[in-house]
């Protein structure tokens, strides 16, 4: 579907709704302020939509060890633009992963355009949104796996007050080319907290769960801190819970909003 037919369905389905519906909706599918938030670094995705008419681009590079392998992943970029109140479109772009130390595979992953839609709060102050996407089948099948990939996500969070305040995400991934696990279920929990209005830190649960493989588990942490209200720049260190996930995950990244382009 192209980005005009999109916001077409945007446009439709939100007048289908009712004008003062769509006022009501529009305040509260940003975050409060007009600080960036962004799906990084952390492995949960923002709840919260990027504004109409704004580009944002967040980039970051990995470095990670498992074994006596290391191997270094970048620039894990995701692109999101604001379309319609509540309605974003992202891509992530091809990531390319290279082997540093041992025989891990190289090569790019796979181009995945999605869409997300944030819903109205929820009881208990509580956001939502609903991300549908595919990964197209674009890089090295030892990278990203065989095939298309269709996903759906839903992203949560819930501020505490005091600064604090708790996120997580429910996704399932779908691999139909693969001759082994045909799902994968994936859980995040994060507790974050405001440092000031600039700087937050976070420590995270990501757990993957494959329909016939062992369950990977990470602890991950990390900060953000606004250079500008729509500048970001990042850090998180993971490590595995169990012999499957990475020994160690380190990374840095850069976001960076455009609004008002049209």
């Amino acid at each position: 579907m192209s980005n005009s037919s999109l916001a077409a369905f945007a446009a439709s389905l939100l007048a289908f709704m009712g004008p003062d519906s769509q006022e009501a909706r529009a305040d509260t599918c940003a975050p409060s302020g007009p600080a960036i938030a962004t799906d990084r670094p952390d492995v949960t995705n923002s709840s919260f939509v990027v504004p109409t008419g704004s580009l944002q681009s967040e980039n970051g590079v990995n470095l990670s060890g498992r074994g006596g392998a290391q191997s270094v992943d970048g620039t894990n970029s995701r692109l999101r633009v604001g379309v319609a109140p509540c309605l974003e479109i992202l891509v992530d772009l091809p990531t390319y992963f290279g082997a540093i130390r041992g025989d891990d595979a190289s090569g790019f992953g796979n181009v995945a355009p999605a869409v997300k839609w944030q819903l109205a709060p929820l009881p208990g102050d509580v956001n939502l949104s609903v991300t549908t996407g595919i990964g197209l089948p674009t890089g090295a099948a030892r990278i990203a796996g065989p095939g298309a990939q269709p996903y759906l996500q839903f992203p949560w969070s819930r501020e505490l007050g005091g600064g604090w305040g708790i996120s997580g995400m429910v996704t399932t991934f779908f691999l139909p080319a693969d001759p082994v696990s045909k799902v994968t279920e994936e859980t995040t929990f994060v507790i974050e907290r405001s440092l000031s209005q600039r700087a937050d830190v976070f420590v995270e649960y990501v757990g993957d769960f494959p329909a016939r493989r062992g369950a990977s588990q990470l602890f991950n942490s990390g900060a953000v801190y606004r250079v500008t209200p729509t500048q970001q720049i990042d850090v998180h260190v993971g490590f595995g819970l169990n012999h499957n996930a990475p020994d160690y995950v380190v990374g840095v990244g850069y976001s960076i909003r455009l609004d008002g382009l049209f």
